[in-house]
């Protein structure tokens, strides 16, 4: 089987690397695509993940539009010239190619409808199948979508295919027993991020100075940092960052995916922007596991109560491990269940669709 991942965003990496190295593994032909983003190929690079890259990345949405275009073109010339099968990702391009090829297209999306309304205008009507996480099923209006028990993160984040490396911590001059905490920043220039706000500079160092008399910061963020922030800047390859995700006492800021990242690695995340109480995944996650929790910007006092009552919590490492064991025992192994689902395909929609409990011998 010829097998097309295309990569918009470092998080793709990470849900695609195990499926990958799995199904070349098995012998698949595997092509990857990628726009020319620094920290995607270095990732990519890192995973030993061979790829073609194709085009730049753009910020503003006339910009996001053009390049766009011209991306769909050319993945569509190299769909033809290698008589790819399947593509799969969190792509708009593989399901716009999918309609102008022989080429099936799987999309993977776990955000809802109604904070990525041009995705879900622009991409699910094109797709073939939508795989998407249960904790949307109230949220997902297209009739492709087939529901699976995981979230994206546990493709990379599970047991099975994660183990921490403690070795990052020595880069840091840190030990496990250490208190450090790990801020992270958005700059919020998705298509989806449009009217999206988080964390102000005062309030970023208001954080700063509330965390600091109980142990080290690290800060990280997308692009550029304040130059009031500039010594808490957080400086190990990106490869690492889970590694020391899962040791942090606590994960604090704006960012909707490294907060679920916190979440199941075990790592009380505290979140603060405009999309808090709004999206399925992270609300499960706090509302049914108690693994994190979210607050909106105006309520930016009590996220500074939270974060001072977690820290006061002597039993929060233990309470929150508990938490993510009844988490993991319940939900499904995300890279195996894509591996099956893609190898079985099309036969694995009509396996979901009339036994949708087939999924349970992926736990």
């Amino acid at each position: 089987m010829r097998i097309l991942i295309d990569i918009g965003h470092p998080g793709h990496v990470h849900l695609l690397k195990n499926f990958y190295l799995i199904m070349k593994e098995k012998g698949h032909e595997i092509f990857v695509t990628v726009k020319d983003n620094k920290i995607q190929k270095a990732l990519l690079d890192k995973y030993n993940m061979n790829y073609i890259v194709i085009g730049q990345k753009q910020d503003s949405l006339i910009g996001k539009a053009f390049s766009q275009i011209i991306y769909n073109i050319k993945i569509v010339k190299l769909i033809i010239k290698n008589k790819i099968d399947i593509g799969i990702g969190s792509s708009i391009t593989l399901a716009h190619a999918s309609r102008l090829t022989r080429m099936k297209s799987i999309l993977l999306d776990d955000d809802d409808d109604e904070v990525q309304m041009l995705f879900v205008k622009y991409a699910h009507p094109y797709c073939d199948t939508l795989l998407t996480p249960s904790a949307l099923k109230n949220n997902r209006k297209s009739k492709k979508s087939i529901f699976y028990d995981a979230y994206h993160e546990l493709a990379y984040l599970h047991p099975k295919y994660f183990k921490p490396d403690n070795r990052v911590l020595n880069e840091l001059s840190l030990k496990e027993s250490d208190v450090f905490f790990i801020m992270r920043f958005n700059v919020f220039k998705a298509h989806h991020d449009v009217g999206v706000s988080g964390l102000t500079l005062e309030q970023k160092k208001e954080l700063v100075n509330l965390l600091k008399p109980y142990g080290k910061i690290f800060i990280t963020t997308e692009r550029e940092i304040e130059p009031e922030l500039e010594e808490y800047r957080l400086s190990i390859s990106p490869e690492k960052i889970h590694s020391l995700m899962y040791y942090a006492t606590l994960f604090l800021g704006d960012s909707q995916t490294m907060t679920t990242e916190s979440a199941l690695l075990g790592t009380p995340a505290l979140k603060c922007n405009s999309f808090a109480g709004k999206l399925s995944v992270p609300n499960e996650l706090e509302n049914r596991y108690r693994l994190c929790y979210s607050y909106q910007i105006s309520n930016f006092d009590s996220y500074k109560d939270k974060i001072k009552e977690s820290l006061e919590n002597k039993r929060l490492r233990d309470e929150w491990k508990d938490k993510k064991k009844i988490m993991l025992n319940e939900k499904i192994n995300t890279t195996d269940f894509f591996v099956w689902f893609v190898e079985a395909y099309p036969k694995s929609v009509e396996v979901m669709k009339s036994n949708p409990d087939y999924q349970k011998k992926f736990r």
